[in-house]
């Protein structure tokens, strides 16, 4: 809108020429003449009724956005889009883009017409409703007191639309041109979590996902996003590298209206706004922390018994075929635990320990961190004795450490059978000793006045065939028997000699 008091001033045409090739000489934005648009009025600087509805500046329907100035017939500039133009407001400048980017590109001229005075109201409502000599202060009837010379018919419709254009435009929050993407990871499984997106409500867009891929689809991919939604995601532990903890990054691209306008200006006359593209603002983000490649751990026995002690072979695997590192690299450490139970007579093999045996002692395998899954020998202090001795190897979650703990899915516990015949040794009870030689039992002493007993000769070694000591024995023989003999003949010539003769 504009007053019709001063005549209008053209620049002659040779100065416009070289005004504009001065512009494109010197880089500048290259200016050219505004069009007549659609819309009611005297397409004209000044006239007595103005001219209500757009400009053409190329193919883009401009609207006046400086009520009273002349209409802008001129050469124009196109100075792109601004979001500071002649102090208007962050709100202002959202509306107007609105109502010019929804509306205004139109042929029809009782839309371009209504666009043209809700814009007018937006920017400088008093001057809008009494540049023409309107006295009131209501924009329908400033409508109308215009309108009803510059097409009467039309009054009606312009005002209704034109007061409904304003009421949506004013209504439109200022955008967002910032937000967040967050990732969670499920507390029970790291392969699964959700993204949910924090952006402006009027903003759109696409988001990516590296080192996973939405639950519902499969694809890595997704369009289409806007505010608030959240989406389940699944990181496969494929996306690790030798088991090492990893890391899933979402990236997004979003659009949103922009409080701004396609600035256009001539010199000493309108000042114009056109459709604005809508910004462009990227956000990004990442795990929180890495998530473990989780395992389910598994144990091979053989049992032995070694000086009386319980020696165990403990193969240690991953079910998945993958051991997890750390971020270092290192092996993560697996704690296991068995309990040694004794029995008097060889178990049955079965899934459950019978409820009235206790361990007699108790074996611990810390895996090695530079070694990861193997085989590792675990011994036992002494066993406490004689018995039918078996292992239950267990792995529980609970008696990780807290850094190897998230490794293994909460509740984790694997137990080996009980009496597994590769872990069921004996000890034997010891061999009895032999029988002891019986103690001889000495003779009773004999009585002073009963005969003294002649012991029995000794046995005789056998001697030898040959030698001194076996001749000495002969000789000494031989002078006991000559002995003998004399004392013999001597009894019996004294007895003779007693006898009486006859």
């Amino acid at each position: 809108m504009h007053r019709p008091p001063s005549p209008p001033r053209r620049l002659p045409a040779a100065l416009l020429l070289l005004t504009v090739l001065i512009g494109t000489l010197a880089g500048g934005p290259a200016a050219v003449a505004a069009d007549r648009g659609t819309g009611f009025g005297t397409w004209a600087p000044l006239s007595r009724t103005g001219w209500h509805g757009s400009m053409r500046v190329g193919d883009v329907h401009t609207y006046c956005i400086h009520p009273g100035l002349p209409v802008a017939t001129d050469a124009t500039t196109d100075h792109g889009t601004s979001s500071e133009v002649n102090g208007l407001t962050p709100q202002q400048l959202v509306s107007i883009n609105h109502l010019v980017t929804a509306y205004g590109q139109t042929d029809d001229p009782v839309q371009a017409a209504s666009v043209g005075w809700a814009v007018k109201a937006i920017v400088d409502r008093q001057t809008t409703l009494h540049s023409w000599g309107y006295e009131g202060d209501d924009l329908a009837g400033a409508i109308d007191f215009i309108m009803r010379r510059a097409s009467p018919e039309n009054s009606s419709a312009v005002q209704e639309r034109a007061q409904r254009y304003l009421a949506e435009a004013e209504a439109i929050p200022v955008p967002r041109t910032s937000g967040s993407l967050t990732l969670t990871t499920d507390a029970d499984d790291p392969t699964k979590g959700a993204l949910t997106v924090d952006i402006d409500p009027a903003a759109t867009g696409s988001v990516h996902l590296e080192n996973a891929v939405f639950a519902d689809t499969g694809s890595a991919a997704r369009e289409n996003v806007r505010a608030g939604d959240t989406f389940p995601i699944v990181a496969p532990a494929s996306a690790s590298i030798d088991g090492r903890p990893y890391v899933v990054r979402a990236s997004g691209s979003f659009t949103v209206r922009a409080a701004a306008i396609r600035y256009f200006s001539t010199p000493g006359q309108q000042e114009s706004a056109g459709p604005a593209a809508p910004w462009t603002f990227d956000l990004s983000t990442q795990d929180a922390a890495p998530r473990p490649v989780r395992f389910s751990p598994r144990i091979r026995t053989t049992a032995r018994i070694v000086d009386g002690a319980f020696v165990d072979q403990v193969a240690v695997s991953p079910l998945e075929n993958v051991w997890p590192r750390r971020s270092d690299g290192s092996f993560t450490t697996l704690t296991a635990t068995a309990d040694v139970y004794r029995t008097n007579a060889w178990p049955a093999e079965s899934d459950e320990i019978p409820a009235n045996l206790a361990p007699v002692l108790q074996l611990t395998l810390r895996t090695d961190p530079t070694v990861g899954p193997g085989t590792y020998t675990v011994q036992a202090p002494p066993l406490p004795g004689p018995g039918v001795y078996t292992a239950v190897w267990r792995i529980d979650r609970a008696e990780q450490t807290p850094d190897d703990a998230p490794f293994l899915a909460p509740g984790y516990r694997w137990v080996e059978r009980f009496a597994s015949p590769s872990q069921t040794e004996q000890v034997a009870p010891a061999a009895p000793t032999a029988s002891p030689t019986p103690t001889a039992v000495a003779a009773p002493l004999a009585s002073p006045s009963a005969p003294v007993p002649v012991p029995a000769a000794a046995p005789v070694a056998s001697l030898a065939a040959t030698g001194i000591p076996g001749m000495a024995a002969v000789s000494g023989m031989g002078v006991t028997v000559t002995a003998a003999g004399v004392g013999v003949l001597a009894w019996a010539v004294a007895r003779r000699r007693r006898m009486p003769t006859s």
